[in-house]
């Protein structure tokens, strides 16, 4: 009963991973519509010459970009060369052609002028970012900008720069080369110009502005702390979609160790330099230097945002991340390429840059936080970054009040204010038709009617509807005003308060919003239009006033544009208690089964906050919305399918479509217009051993118009929640699958330490997931040290639950990955010994064919030749000549080719192995069936293979009681389990190897120190310890008189590579399997030296079999 509990517990597992593979391969590979419109340009890329003496000049290039479809002279272009510098980094197979969109729209911008100014609030650096005493100068922009932008880009051949660390330095160490190369043709084109006596104007640029793109943005950084690169040549790095924090794939030592000391570079380049008594001495070497990380949100597949944040690595007073979703004027997530062709994207970034450069000068603004606001006003949106409702800020205290003669025509002229709208911005006291004064709680604007409507606060807020927001498509200022009014006799400042009130219109912060249904006719009536504007205010920032004025512009403005086609706004009075609704993570995991139903009756409130316990960038939900009423009490249609499509098409009339706002710590805002039925994911990073603050759950604003009711329903998306676990826990996975084959080694030896049955692969695993013991030990005690490292550490404590769980959940499917692996690889090894038996057993009635004798005669000619002298001693010392073929091509070609040889030496031992212990079992069979030929079959065995080297593949083992085929079916679960543990290894360098065979053209270079030691280590281990009976070799003398054997080190092997797993870093791995080669290399050399084949600390436990 046990042995069947074992084998449906690793099923169970196998089908586990199984079938999350597939619903995550079927979401990853389901088409995205992302919205992104295209980008079209007409380019052509001038080559730039190299100097002599240019390290890997001659294998790289450097391009000019230029914008137009006529043909031009490329020496004069360059001799116009007068603008600000770009130097464009493609990332991993990336094409210097890739900077096209990019280059084609900054064109376009500098030639159109700045965007258009919109009264919406604007988004302003915080004080942890240095967001005071900011020169406000800088923001007021003319009507064209300084200079334009000179775009170059590195042409890196396409290499695949993400899966090897000498490849990125390579890359950093030409673009060191390219961004002097570029300053120093600054200098040359305007020497040329003097020369032929042209004007020139304007200085010559100091630094090169960096953009890159995935790689090439950590290239960029790489670069900046080069040795070589010269002071101050770069002070803006802009990075898209790029990983920071650690490679998208974790898997070579020295790609890990490369991003390691890059960043500990970084960290120490932003410390300042002082005396002990603490007196500064110098700037940081970085402090001049802004980051900025544009994030591609979660349709990026292959950098996730947590990898891209720029915590720890840069200070938040030198740079940020911003996701796409949350990024002013675009509100997309894309593809991982589709973020440098993304027109909405490329558009705001060309305008960014632009921005940047000082009217004065010419050149980008010295200061740090001068560009580091600037950055932050075009790309942040001035949405909340939470949407807590019971714990509003003070949004508006710094507000200059307006007279009151003013506010009666709504004209706000007043001093100007961060909250006021400018005085060229105005309405006569002839333009608004009448007041209005509303006594419910909601307030509805459906048309520009040129009417103000008065909000009594302390009535309309009674009973603890102290919040109120306002939803519209209006534009503030120019379409609709808010002011607050003063309660009468009372005051805000020190004047009366019958002569001060405030106007707070430029609160109102931008959404996006899907187009405007349009009329079919003048007058016609449509759906009712998104909003695209969201203003709120808390019980502070009404505190003092008595009344509320939603001033609405009449139908002609002042803009002369003419009004949208369908005008709407909703404001309410609310409680936020009545809007909260609360999922458990119970409740959550149920309704991927059963959907969990919500019931929104009308007048209910505007602004529902739905917390889900569990993070939805873990289990993604679907969210739908569907319309029950809207104040028609009968349709009067007789077909009720007919009526409940034209009730829906009614009430789209009356409700405007809803909205929902999501925000996560890492990634930022996530908004998702128009929602009726769609998938809401956010790209956050919870349950993590590096834990983010209030990652663990997710609230999301939900606006539905309170006319309407909706039937709500609330379903987990399972394809969605398995594609987001494995892009989340991918490379904790592959660390604790390494860690998997450490525990199942450590039974195997224990098992032959007491003289037990050696067990196999597949058996141990079983043995492993028993619960509680040994599953709770090897897989809790490794979560309890991290929690205990970090608390060691005192870094931030992750919710002890949500990772406990996860983490468990990586390790079942980590064994289940393990185990399919092990099934597939012994299949094939029992399917080859059984056909290798096969062909054995019918040699006999083969041997008169003519064709089987030519392969008779063949086998005797190969016999021949393997009784020569030199393929004798290579034959007799196997493993030696093994070690020394790939010791040498992990040292002078490439490491995955050396454990290679090892993975074969293991095969070619594993099917000699099986196939002489199948071979046994035949035998024996037929001696039992036939018992007079067995001799003539014994003869034949040996005459069709004689020089099987069945020495290398064979044990010594002391047991007498083991039979010839049992020991060789030990000897193949022993080297089996080394298979399985050098196999991860090298599927772990092969997207190293992918990327040496591009370059093989390009001339050859030694595979990086740190990379060949490891691999050395690993084949110490799988030639050392190539025999069961050699883990007698590894043992000393342990604590409290208990010898410390090699399944004490598997042991500790094991909980390393876990935890390596746990830290995203599953490259470590390697330390633990070079530990153990090298130790079993020393333990062979201590044992030997203090006598050949006698332990020196101890030999094999004894232990009675009953």
């Amino acid at each position: 009963m046990e042995g069947f509990r074992a084998k449906l517990r690793v099923a169970t597992t196998v089908i586990l991973a199984l079938w999350m593979g597939i619903a995550a391969l079927y979401s990853l590979l389901k088409p995205i519509s992302n919205g992104c419109v295209m980008t079209y340009m007409y380019p052509t890329y001038i080559p730039i010459s190299s100097t002599e003496g240019a390290s890997s000049s001659a294998r790289y290039a450097l391009y000019l970009y230029h914008e137009g479809w006529k043909k031009i002279d490329f020496e004069e272009h360059l001799k116009q060369l007068n603008g600000v510098p770009v130097l464009f980094i493609p990332g991993n197979a990336g094409s210097y052609k890739q900077v096209r969109s990019l280059a084609a729209e900054s064109d376009r911008a500098y030639q159109g002028g700045p965007l258009e100014h919109s009264f919406y609030q604007e988004a302003s650096l915080t004080s942890e970012e240095g967001g005071v005493n900011i020169d406000a100068s800088i923001f007021h922009s003319s009507n064209q900008y300084t200079r334009k932008l000179d775009w170059f880009a590195v042409d890196l051949e396409g290499e695949h720069s993400a899966m090897d660390g000498q490849i990125l330095e390579e890359h950093a160490e030409y673009v060191v080369y390219a961004i002097h190369r570029i300053l120093d043709q600054y200098r040359e084109s305007q020497d040329a110009r003097e020369r032929e006596g042209a004007a020139t104007s304007g200085s010559l640029p100091k630094s090169v502005i960096l953009v890159g793109h995935s790689v090439g943005g950590f290239v960029a950084r790489a670069a900046i702390i080069h040795p070589l690169l010269r002071k101050s040549a770069v002070e803006t790095v802009l990075t898209l979609s790029s990983p920071h924090q650690s490679p998208p794939l974790a898997l070579q030592p020295s790609l890990g160790n490369y991003f390691a000391r890059v960043n500990d570079e970084w960290r120490k380049g932003y410390e300042a330099h002082t005396t002990p008594t603490g007196h500064r001495v110098s700037n940081s070497r970085l402090s001049h230097v802004v980051v900025v990380s544009i994030s591609a949100g979660y349709h990026d597949y292959q950098v996730r945002s947590k990898i891209e944040s720029l915590d720890g690595i840069v200070p938040p007073t030198h740079g940020f991340m911003i996701s796409s979703t949350g990024m002013k004027n675009v509100w997309l997530s894309m593809e991982h390429q589709a973020i440098l062709w993304c027109n909405q994207l490329v558009v705001q970034v060309s305008h960014t840059l632009l921005s940047l450069i000082d009217s004065r000068t010419g050149q980008p603004f010295l200061d740090t936080r001068q560009r580091l606001a600037m950055f932050s006003r075009m790309l942040r949106s001035g949405t909340p970054q939470s949407f807590n409702w019971m714990m509003q800020s003070h949004l508006f205290h710094q507000s200059t009040p307006a007279s009151i003669k003013d506010a009666k025509d709504a004209t706000g002229s007043q001093a100007p204010s961060s909250s006021s709208c400018p005085s060229t911005v105005q309405w006569s006291a002839e333009g608004l038709d009448k007041d209005l004064y509303i006594q419910t709680a909601t307030v509805t604007v459906l048309a520009m009617d040129g009417k103000r409507r008065w909000l009594d606060i302390q009535k309309l807020g009674a009973n603890g509807k102290d919040h109120f927001i306002f939803v519209t498509n209006l534009a503030p200022c120019t379409g609709v005003r808010i002011h607050l009014w003063p309660e009468k006799g009372k005051s805000t400042t020190d004047l009366p308060g019958s002569k001060r009130i405030l106007e707070v219109t430029s609160k109102m912060v931008h959404i996006p919003s899907r187009a405007a249904p349009r009329q079919l006719e003048p007058g016609s009536q449509t759906e009712q239009a998104p909003p695209s504007a969201v203003f709120q205010l808390g019980p502070e920032d009404m505190r003092g006033f008595r009344f509320l004025t939603i001033s609405v512009a009449p139908t002609p403005t002042i803009s002369g544009r003419p009004p949208p086609a369908v005008s709407m706004a909703v404001g309410q009075f609310f409680n936020p208690q009545e809007g909260e609704r609360e999922f458990s993570p119970q409740s959550m995991l149920l309704s991927a089964y059963s959907p969990k139903d919500l019931f929104l009756k009308e007048d209910h409130p505007l602004v529902f906050n739905l917390t889900f316990a569990i993070s939805l960038g873990l289990l993604p939900i679907t969210l739908s919305l569907r319309t029950a009423s809207c104040g028609i009490q009968n349709s009067g249609f007789a077909n009720e399918e007919a009526g409940d499509i034209e009730h829906s098409r009614l009430c789209k009339m009356r409700c405007f479509p809803p909205v929902a706002l999501a925000w996560d710590p890492t990634s930022g805002l996530y908004v998702f217009p128009t929602l009726f039925s769609e998938t809401i994911i956010i790209d956050s990073s919870p349950a993590l051993w590096s834990y983010s603050q209030g990652s663990e759950k997710t609230i999301v604003v939900l606006l539905v118009d309170p006319h309407c009711s909706y039937k709500t329903s609330v379903s987990v998306s399972i394809t969605a929640a398995a594609s987001r676990f494995l892009l989340l826990y991918g490379s904790q996975i592959a660390g604790l699958s390494v860690a998997v084959v450490f525990f199942a080694l450590m039974r195997q030896a224990y098992a032959w330490d007491y003289y037990l049955p050696m067990p196999s692969m597949l058996t141990v695993v079983e043995y492993n997931l028993q619960m509680p013991f040994p599953f709770l030990l090897l897989a809790i005690l490794p979560i309890l040290v991290s929690l205990f490292h970090s608390f060691l550490m005192s870094q931030p404590f992750t919710p002890i639950m949500s990772f406990a769980v996860v983490s468990l959940i990586c390790y079942v499917l980590a064994n289940g990955v393990i185990a399919l692996l092990i099934l597939v690889s012994q299949l094939v090894f029992y399917v080859t010994a059984t056909a290798h038996v096969f062909i054995k057993t019918r040699w006999e009635v083969w041997e008169g064919n003519f064709c089987f004798a030519f392969l008779l005669w063949f086998v005797n000619l190969s016999s021949s030749f393997f009784s020569l002298k030199v393929v004798r001693v290579i034959r007799a010392n196997h493993l030696l000549v093994t070690a020394l073929a790939a010791i040498t091509l992990v040292c002078f070609v490439h490491p995955a080719l050396g454990l290679i040889v090892i993975l074969l030496s293991h095969a070619f031992c594993c099917h000699t192995s099986l196939s002489s212990h199948a071979w046994r079992k035949e035998l024996y069979d037929y001696n039992t069936n036939n018992n007079g030929r067995s001799k003539l079959r014994y003869t034949r065995e040996r005459r069709f293979n004689p020089n099987l080297p069945l020495d290398d593949c064979s044990s010594s083992s002391p047991d007498s009681s083991k039979t010839f085929g049992d020991t060789q079916l030990e000897i193949f679960h022993h080297r089996h389990g080394l298979l399985i543990l050098h196999l991860l290894a090298s599927l772990m360098f092969v997207p190293s190897l992918m990327a040496w065979f591009q370059r093989i053209s390009m001339g050859h270079s030694f595979p990086w120190f740190l990379d060949s030691v490891l691999c050395i280590g690993v084949i110490l281990h799988g030639t050392v310890i190539s025999k069961p009976e050699y883990n007698y070799l590894v043992s000393f003398p342990g604590i409290l008189g208990q010898e410390l054997r090699l399944n004490s080190i598997y042991l500790l092997a094991g909980y390393y590579s876990f935890l390596s797993g746990l830290a995203l870093a599953p490259y470590r791995v390697f330390y633990a399997m070079a530990a153990i080669g090298v130790i079993s290399l020393a333990s062979k050399i201590i044992k030997e030296k203090y006598g050949k084949g006698e332990p020196r600390f101890g030999g094999r436990k004894h232990s009675h079999r009953h």
